[in-house]
This record gives C-alpha cells, sequence and structure tokens, in this order.
C-alpha cells in the first residue's frame, strides 16, 4: 500500500499536484448550488452586505454547523455552511467586535476542514487566508487555529517539511500570546498536527519531540474538549499517535495503542473515530491480516460513511483488499459498492 509521503514524492516525480494524484472528491449534482454560494459567501470578508436581524442566533448556528461537521455529515455542512459564513461575516463587520471575528474564523475552519476531506485543494488554500485576515481581528487563540488548519493545508497537499515549518513558527507565537487553557488547548492542536506531519516524512525525532509536547498539553484536560470546532485532550492525542505509528511503518505499537483506547471506551465523535480504524486498518493490512483489515475498514465506514467515501486513505485501503482477494467475498463486494470501486 501507497504510503502518503511516498504518494507525495510520486506527485512530484509526475509533475502533479498531490492533490490530482489523490484524485478530487466529486460534488453530487444537489450540492452545486451550495458550492456556488458558499464560493459568494467568501467574497464577502471584503464586501459586507446586511447584517443579519438575529445575530443572537448565530453562535447557536456555528455550534450545529460544526455537530454535522463532527458527525461527517459532509453535505450537510456544505449545505449550511454559505448562510453560516454570510450571516457571520456581516455581523462581525457591523460590530467590530473580536468574538463576532473570532466566529468567523471559525467558519472558516470548517470551510477549510471540508475542503480538504474533499481534496479541493485551490478552496482549501483560500479558506486558510480568509481565516488568517479573520483571526487578526479576533482574539489571539483564533490565531492559532488558523496556523494549524495551514499547516493542514500543507499536509493535504504533501508539502510536510513545510506544514512543520508553520507548526514551529506558531508554536512560538503561541507561547507568548496564550495563556490558561487557551495556551494549553492551542499547542495541543498545533503538537498534534506536527506529529502528523512528521510521521508522514518518518523523522521519528521531530514526531517524539511533538508527541511528548501533545502528551504535555493534554494533561492539562481531565476529558477530550471540543473548542473551535476541534478536540483536543488525551484521546485525541491518542488517535494521532495511533496514525503517526501507522505512518512510520510502527505498525504493532499502533494496535496496541488502540486496544487500550477502545478497550477503554471513547467519547470523540466520528470524525476522530473513522480516520482512527481506518488507521488500524492500514497496520492490520501490513500485518498481512487481511480479515482484520477488511472489518476495521467496515468499522470506518460504518461510523463515518460520508468521510469513507471521499477519503484516499478509505478509497486506497478498498482498491488493494479487493486486488488480493481472488475469490468472492461478499463483505468485500458491498464495501466495495459502496465506495464505488469495482470489485
Amino acid at each position: 500500500m501507497t504510503s502518503q509521503s511516498m504518494a507525495a514524492a510520486l506527485a512530484r516525480t509526475m509533475g502533479l499536484t498531490y492533490a490530482e494524484l489523490l484524485r478530487t472528491a466529486s460534488v453530487k449534482r444537489v450540492d452545486v448550488s451550495s458550492l456556488a454560494a458558499l464560493a459568494h459567501a467568501i467574497r464577502l470578508i471584503d464586501s459586507p452586505d446586511s447584517p443579519p436581524p438575529h445575530p443572537e442566533d448565530l453562535p447557536q448556528q456555528l455550534a450545529a454547523l460544526n455537530e454535522h461537521r463532527h458527525r461527517t455529515r459532509l453535505g450537510a455542512v456544505l449545505r449550511q455552511l454559505p448562510g453560516v459564513l454570510a450571516d457571520g461575516t456581516n455581523h462581525a463587520h457591523a460590530t467590530q467586535s473580536p468574538d463576532a471575528w473570532g466566529r468567523v474564523a471559525d467558519t472558516y475552519s470548517v470551510v477549510y476542514w471540508l475542503a480538504a476531506r474533499h481534496r479541493w485543494m485551490h478552496l482549501a488554500e483560500l479558506a486558510v487566508m480568509k481565516q488568517r485576515l479573520a483571526a487578526e481581528r479576533a482574539r489571539p487563540i483564533a490565531a492559532t487555529v488558523a496556523a494549524r488548519d495551514e499547516a493542514g493545508a500543507f499536509l493535504n497537499s504533501g508539502d510536510f517539511a513545510g506544514g512543520l515549518a508553520v507548526v514551529d513558527q506558531a508554536v512560538v507565537e503561541a507561547e507568548s500570546t496564550l495563556r490558561g487553557r487557551d495556551r494549553a488547548y492551542g499547542l495541543g492542536i498545533l503538537h498534534l498536527r506536527g506529529l502528523t506531519l512528521a510521521g508522514r516524512i518518518k523523522d521519528q525525532r521531530t514526531a517524539r519531540r511533538h508527541v511528548d509536547a501533545a502528551w504535555r498539553a493534554a494533561a492539562e484536560f481531565p476529558a477530550d474538549i471540543a473548542d473551535h470546532g476541534i478536540h483536543f485532550g488525551p484521546e485525541n492525542t491518542a488517535v494521532h499517535v495511533i496514525s503517526t505509528a501507522s505512518d512510520m511503518e510502527e505498525y504493532r505499537d499502533a494496535l496496541e495503542t488502540a486496544d487500550d483506547l477502545l478497550r477503554a471506551g471513547t467519547s470523540l465523535p466520528a470524525t476522530r473515530i473513522g480516520p482512527l480504524h481506518m488507521s488500524l486498518s492500514r497496520s492490520h493490512l501490513a500485518l498481512g491480516d487481511r480479515d482484520a483489515a477488511l472489518a476495521s475498514l467496515e468499522d470506518a465506514w460504518d461510523v463515518a460513511p460520508e468521510m469513507a467515501r471521499v477519503h484516499p486513505t478509505s478509497q486506497e485501503l478498498v482498491r488493494v483488499l479487493t486486488s488480493l482477494h481472488r475469490r468472492s467475498n461478499p463483505r468485500l463486494t458491498r464495501l466495495a459498492k459502496r465506495a464505488g470501486v469495482t470489485f
């Protein structure tokens, strides 16, 4: 199975972007108008319209949007994003409140997340640029979240070293600007991004540095929290450590850590548990256990079907498993059909 670091190298050799090699996910016909409306709302950051009549509803609207995100309801996120972004931007221009601009920045974080899931990289990069602009008018934590997402755009484009540079600079800034809970949370999400990036280039020393720092930050939280639409705490740190262990081909360590996490039970949402099962499927497959790999991939589809449909790891796992099976397997046939992969 091709690693993401190898895929990035292949893309450079072939003169392709990382997203082109992994293939951009298509938009359903019913969602084309929502994507056009989102593009219009993005332009409003410099050209505001009338403020919304009920600004008191804006926090609840953003919370509902993030709930769809956490449940990996990608279609619902796309349909609701244009209105939430437009109303939030217009209100922020009308009030110039740091909290209002913070909500705009958080909404652009959702735009980035949706674009990254579909590998719409031009939109993802535009989203983090606009997120940065909004964060400049918000409280300091907004800039930290924006840097985390900017590093994510580097990650999704296959520029892992560039993403690490963004993380390192953001860590220095966060250490000087953030205090209390915001400081622990902000540094935590940055170090999670850092360990993921380091794992993709198999930089064990840098990955270990970010792992240790993430665990120190996670120790400040007895349970995972979901600030600014992003989860952080002991459980999500464990999920990232598992994924990075798989990236660095430490497959048994990944499976053992996952056993401990799942046996204890987790409160994390589908947006984190789906990728966890994909990581476990990768590790099982690398160790030659196709049945366990299929079972973990089925778990990923059961927990987060809309994400699994567009996620490159899920798609590649289905293709590899179908190519390895020489005889009919009803479970794999059903999964391949859901993924749109010919078996």
